[in-house]
């Protein structure tokens, strides 16, 4: 085990390294934060911020000789980085495993190759692919293999001229195409694994995603009992297959009552947000668990919980003007707990915080929740 007062390395300087920062210092320990932004959120209160490239080997060999041990809250830091590191301490995940769910063709591959459930795909490589493409896979998406997230690197096509044209406007860089599916519902499970193979699973999260992002995360998901415990055991499947170890998030499409994965993230998820406010053990708490080697939490529920992500454009006014939100609408709402993430910059689309509803009855915290967005300024448009 890992012990406080040792020091943690956390990779990456995001809101999710926030907490990730957050929470360890709360159970003792130190956390260093490598982050190429100096006024990353996580490096803002971390003991020291690493301001360096994750490829910067000075950097890396500096992180390793103080680290008891590194995580990662972001799934796009290099796997040979992760690789790099160790050599020298433990790294949680590991290379391999933040190499499959870091790119979609090997993401992709993954899941076939495992038997798990997943939406009819193709690789896309070159040109050639799209042509010798079977049309059936129309209408689809089209997605960049590496570095998209939020609805970036993505585009609907109808069509293979549409294909063409949307492959082009993204460099021709490797991609996969993905049929468009009819939704019922999405959901996710945000589970956490310890290197002995105990798996502590969050109740399945139910999501609502506006423009490409996700908007709001309803726990308990309304999609009955035999689809969230299939939901719960594919997720767990993925992090044994993966020898996973740490806390993942793994989101799934509902489609004519069927479950497919659609893609899986090496790190704690937007979606579990609300374990913090919600269970008896958060999300971050198991990932420093999972870390250090001690026992997994608890990850039962306490309450219903509705999550409601806070973008960028809740800072400008309707003529385009910067001016902070009316917080108080928000702070006088029984049960709602807000977290600010202290970024430097507001800008459309870009993740500023989110708020939290809790309580006995599931009905009456989403009512709540629905109404203090609402308030907030948050349009139902998009979804």
């Amino acid at each position: 085990m890992i012990l406080p007062p040792a020091t943690l390395g956390m990779l990456g300087g995001g809101q999710l390294g926030r907490f990730f920062v957050s929470t360890a210092h709360e159970m003792g320990y130190k956390v260093w934060v490598l982050d190429p932004d100096p006024h990353s959120p996580a490096g803002l209160i971390a003991d020291r911020h690493l301001v360096a490239a994750y490829d910067d080997y000075t950097a890396l060999d500096d992180f390793a000789g103080g680290c008891a041990a590194v995580t990662t809250e972001f799934e796009n830091v290099p796997a040979t980085t992760l690789d790099y590191l160790a050599k020298f301490i433990p790294v949680h995940p590991s290379a391999s495993a933040v190499a499959v769910c870091q790119n979609r063709i090997a993401e992709k591959t993954f899941l076939a190759e495992n038997g798990l459930p997943h939406g009819p795909f193709a690789v896309i490589r070159c040109e050639e692919n799209l042509r010798d493409i079977d049309g059936a896979l129309f209408p689809a998406i089209l997605k960049v293999a590496r570095f998209g997230y939020d609805g970036k690197g993505q585009a609907r096509v109808a069509n293979r001229d549409e294909a063409l044209h949307a492959f082009h406007q993204f460099g021709g860089e490797s991609c996969v195409l993905e049929k468009m599916l009819s939704l019922d519902s999405e959901v996710s499970v945000v589970l956490a694994r310890d290197e002995s193979g105990v798996v502590r699973s969050f109740p399945a999260g139910e999501n609502r995603h506006r423009h490409g992002i996700l908007d709001v995360t309803i726990t308990p998901a309304r999609v009955g009992p035999v689809l969230t415990k299939l939901a719960r055991e594919a997720a767990e499947r993925i992090a044994g297959q993966l020898g996973y170890v740490g806390t993942l998030g793994v989101e799934f499409f509902i489609c004519g009552g069927q479950l497919y994965v659609n893609e899986m993230a090496p790190r704690p998820h937007n979606s579990g947000h609300h374990t913090i406010d919600a269970c008896v053990t958060s999300q971050y708490e198991q990932q420093v668990k999972a870390l250090c080697g001690l026992p997994l939490g608890e990850a039962r529920a306490h309450s219903a919980a509705v999550m409601v992500n806070l973008l960028g454009e809740l800072w400008y006014d309707e003529a385009g003007d910067y001016r902070e939100p009316d917080w108080s609408l928000l702070q006088a709402v029984p049960n709602l707990r807000l977290h600010l993430y202290a970024k430097h910059h507001a800008r459309p689309g870009r993740k500023m915080g989110h708020f939290t509803v809790i309580g006995d009855d599931a009905a009456k915290v989403l009512d709540t929740a629905m109404h203090a967005r609402a308030a907030i300024g948050i349009r139902d448009d998009g979804y």
